[in-house]
């Protein structure tokens, strides 16, 4: 029996800039390089802020000396930060403790009277945590004197008070053995405080880490 022949088989053609497939895988070549060109240029694309360039403790009087500039990517946060065009007021002052070399939120900076705490000192003479330093929160316990020449119950009077500043107080004939803090209070808070340090109680500081959440 005779078997059947297959036609010729089929040539390819060549693609044709007139084929709409060709145009279209071009088209979207063009658009991936485009989108990764973008995302680098994004990824490098940076703007001068201002940072703490030390700790800035709250009441601390704020000039532009008070800050260090850095290149940084903001992304959507943008606007929320100082930056070296921003005019600062010339009664500004820290609302806000700033760590050294933290970019510097516009809400941290404002005027002394947008002040609700105020920074009051304590010198104690027992040893202190290693947590405890400027930006940590303590409690602040007194113990008024009582006449027998000792002293009554301590009281916590100032329960989550942030530290300001922190430095070894000078004693007697040089001596540095106590320290010296400046805790912010309120003004509710004040006159009571300075009572009782006035009457000479006897101040504790204990830290407290729950009171910065």
């Amino acid at each position: 029996m005779a078997m059947e022949t297959s036609g010729p088989a089929p040539r390819l053609s060549k693609p044709s800039w007139k084929d709409p497939r060709l145009l279209i895988g071009i088209l979207l070549v063009l658009a991936s390089v485009a989108g990764v060109v973008a995302l680098v240029g994004n990824a490098d694309s940076t703007v001068p802020m201002y940072a703490a360039k030390d700790a800035l403790v709250v009441g601390q009087k704020i000039t532009a000396e008070s800050f260090t500039v850095v290149q940084v990517q903001l992304g959507d946060v943008d606007g929320k930060y100082l930056d070296p065009t921003d005019e600062l007021d010339v009664n500004a002052v820290a609302v806000r403790m700033v760590p050294k070399g933290e970019l510097v939120s516009r809400t941290s900076i404002g005027r002394i009277d947008a002040l609700d705490r105020k920074p009051a000192p304590i010198t104690i003479t027992e040893p202190l945590p290693k947590e405890v330093v400027v930006g940590a929160y303590v409690d602040v316990w007194v113990a008024l004197p009582d006449d027998r020449n000792g002293f009554v119950e301590p009281v916590l009077m100032l329960p989550g008070a942030e530290v300001a500043s922190l430095s070894a107080a000078s004693g007697t004939l040089g001596a540095s053995k106590n320290m010296a803090l400046m805790v912010l209070v309120t003004d509710a808070q004040m006159p009571k405080f300075l009572g009782a340090v006035a009457n000479k109680a006897k101040v504790s500081v204990v830290w407290n880490p729950g009171a910065a959440q």
